[in-house]
C-alpha cells in the first residue's frame, strides 16, 4: 500500500518510488460511521453482522444486506456480484417475517468471475485462481456493460398494486388503447358520460339551494343567512404517488381549489380514504402520514378535519369533502363579458407527466416540477383574481383546460380566442406528449375539440393535446375586465405564480361559429 502519494509519484513503504501522470486512488468498501454507534453488533470493519437469514446477529427484527451488511457464516468481498445476489432472498424473508414463517438461509457461492478493462480494448478474466487476459473478453465485458445499462433506459413498467391484488374490469374498447388507467384527475368519469348521467336524475330544487345540479358548478352553494353562503365540494381519486404524506398534501389542495374557484373561504373538511389491505401497523403506517398531509395543507387555509370515513381497498384512494363560507360576490362558472381577458394561474401538463411517470418515461426533474405545481396553494390567487374584478372563475382539472374552459363559455353563453403561444406548459410535458404518452381520460376529453372552429388547422401540433391535458391540483381560470388584466397578472406573479398567463380572450358568439378559435400566432 502506497505510504505517500505525490502530483507524479507513489512512494510506496517499501520504499519503492514510482512516476506516473495521473494517479487513481481506488479503495475498498468501507462502512458508515454510524453503525457502530446503533447498537447493532458489528464485525471488525465495522460493518452489520447478519446471520444466514440475513438477520442482524443482535436484534432479530433488523435485516441488513449487500454491502452494509457482513454474513457471520459466509463472509464475502464487497463487491455488487454478491449484493445483488441477497435482493431477493431478503424481500422473501421480509415477507415471511411479516407473516410468522420460518426464514429461509441465504449461502453465497464461492466463486465469481471478475471481468476487469485494462483501458486498451482488453481484458482480465479471473475465477477463483484461474486468469486470463485477451480482447475478446473486453469486447464481452463492453457487451454486458452495455446491455445492463440500456435497462435503465428502457424501463418496464411495474405492475399496480391493483392489477397484482385483483385483476381489474376494463372496457374492451379500452383495452386495445391501454389497459393501465390513469390516477390522480385522471381517473375521473368523463365529462360527456356524467353530464348524460345526471340529466336523467331528477332535480329536486328547494329555495336554499342555489347552485345544485340543475346547473353544476365547482361546488354546490347552499343559502345559510341573507349575507352569507355554504358551499361544498368533494374529490377524491386513486394515489399516483409513493408517498401518502405528498399524496394527502395534494389532495388537500385540489380539493380546495373548488372552494378558491367560488370565492369561498374554507371552514371544515371530512375525509374519505382507502387503505390497502394489510395488518393494523401496515394500515396505520399508510392513514397516518395520509391524513397529516391533509391537516397540514387544511392547517394553512385555516380550514378543520372534523371527520370522514375510511375503508380497505386494492388500492390507496383518497378524498375530501371540504365546506366553506362565501360572503359578499360568489365567483362562478358564468359572467364572462366579451372584451375580457383569460387568466390562467398555473401551467399544463399533470395529466400527460403522471402518465410518463406511471411507464418510467419521465425525468426525475420534470416530475418534481409537476408535483411542485400541484402542491401550490390557489387561495392567493383566488384573492387576487377577485381583487382585480374577475366576472367568471373556474379551476383547471380532470377535464383539461379545455373542458373546462367550454363549461364556462357554455355557462356564459359566449365564444374565446385562446393565443396557444401563450399557455404555460410544465417542463416535459411537451415531449412526453410528443412520445405519445396521453393521461386514459384524454379520449373523454377530447371530445370536447368538436367545439373549435378551426380545428384542422392545429390537431397536428403537439401542444394541442396538451388542451385536453386532466390536471391534478391544476390552476384557476378566470375571466377579468381587460383594463384590469396586465396589472392582475403581474400581482400574480409577484404572489409566486410565476407561470400564470394571458391565454385569450372573450368575444360574443356568432350564431354560425363554434365558440372556441385556437389562435397559432
Amino acid at each position: 500500500m502506497s505510504s505517500k502519494i505525490l502530483p507524479n509519484k507513489a512512494i510506496c513503504e517499501s520504499g519503492l518510488s514510482v512516476e506516473c501522470d495521473y494517479i487513481f486512488w481506488v479503495t475498498q468498501a468501507s462502512a458508515a460511521p454510524w453503525l457502530q454507534t446503533s447498537g447493532l453488533q458489528t464485525d471488525s470493519q465495522g460493518f452489520v453482522l447478519v446471520k444466514d437469514t440475513l438477520q442482524s446477529v443482535s436484534h432479530a427484527a433488523i435485516f441488513a444486506a449487500g454491502d452494509v451488511a457482513t454474513l457471520q457464516n459466509h463472509p464475502r468481498p464487497k463487491a455488487g456480484v454478491f449484493a445483488v445476489r441477497q435482493g431477493k432472498p431478503l424481500f422473501e424473508n421480509l415477507r415471511r417475517s411479516l407473516l410468522g414463517k420460518p426464514l429461509l438461509d441465504f449461502h453465497p457461492q464461492k466463486y465469481y468471475l471478475s471481468l476487469i478493462g485494462t483501458g486498451d480494448k482488453s481484458a482480465i478474466a479471473a475465477w477463483g485462481k484461474f486468469g486470463w487476459q485477451s480482447p475478446w473478453l473486453w469486447r464481452w465485458k463492453d457487451r454486458i456493460d452495455r446491455k445492463f445499462m440500456q435497462e435503465f433506459d428502457e424501463l418496464k413498467p411495474m405492475t399496480t398494486h391493483s392489477q397484482s391484488m385483483a385483476k381489474p374490469q376494463v372496457i374492451p374498447e379500452i383495452l386495445t388503447q391501454d389497459s393501465r388507467r390513469c390516477a390522480g384527475c385522471g381517473a375521473k368519469v368523463g365529462s360527456t358520460v356524467l353530464e348524460r348521467v345526471l340529466q336523467q336524475l331528477p332535480q329536486a330544487a328547494t329555495e336554499a339551494v342555489l347552485v345544485g345540479l340543475d346547473a353544476p358548478d365547482d361546488a354546490a352553494v347552499v343559502k345559510v343567512q341573507a349575507n352569507s353562503l355554504f358551499v361544498q365540494t368533494v374529490d377524491y381519486f386513486p394515489c399516483f404517488i409513493n408517498d401518502p404524506y405528498l399524496f394527502g398534501q395534494i389532495t388537500a389542495q385540489h380539493s380546495l381549489s373548488d372552494l378558491y374557484a367560488m370565492g369561498a373561504t374554507p371552514q371544515t373538511a371530512m375525509a374519505i380514504a382507502t387503505v390497502p389491505y394489510g395488518r393494523e401497523g401496515k394500515i396505520e403506517s399508510v392513514l397516518h402520514p395520509l391524513l397529516a398531509g391533509a391537516i397540514t395543507v387544511l392547517q394553512k387555509a385555516q380550514a378543520t378535519l372534523v371527520g370522514g370515513h375510511t375503508t380497505e381497498g386494492t388500492e390507496l384512494a383518497f378524498g375530501l369533502s371540504c365546506q366553506g363560507i362565501a360572503q359578499g360576490r360568489l365567483l362562478q362558472k358564468q359572467g364572462m363579458k366579451p372584451g375580457n381577458k383569460l387568466i390562467l394561474t398555473k401551467a399544463i401538463g399533470t395529466g400527460t407527466l403522471l402518465a410518463a411517470d406511471m411507464r418510467y418515461q419521465a425525468k426525475a426533474y420534470w416530475v418534481e416540477s409537476a408535483l411542485e405545481s400541484m402542491l401550490q396553494s390557489n387561495q392567493k390567487a383566488s384573492q387576487i383574481l377577485s381583487d382585480f374584478g374577475t366576472t367568471a372563475c373556474t379551476d383547471v382539472t380532470g377535464f383539461g383546460l379545455l373542458g373546462h374552459l367550454f363549461e364556462m363559455l357554455k355557462a356564459s353563453g359566449v365564444a374565446v380566442t385562446v393565443d396557444l403561444a401563450a399557455i404555460a406548459w410544465l417542463e416535459g410535458a411537451l415531449e412526453t406528449v410528443k412520445r405519445g404518452i396521453l393521461s386514459s381520460l384524454q379520449p373523454q376529453n377530447l371530445k370536447v375539440s368538436s367545439q373549435i372552429e378551426n380545428l384542422t388547422t392545429i390537431q397536428s401540433l403537439a401542444p394541442y393535446a396538451l388542451l385536453f391535458d386532466p390536471q391534478t391540483s391544476g390552476g384557476l381560470l378566470a375571466s377579468v375586465p381587460p383594463e384590469t388584466a396586465q396589472a392582475c397578472l403581474q400581482e400574480l406573479q409577484n404572489a409566486g405564480y410565476k407561470q400564470s398567463c394571458i391565454l385569450g380572450q372573450v368575444r360574443s358568439r356568432l350564431d354560425n361559429q363554434k365558440p372556441i378559435w385556437i389562435n397559432l400566432d
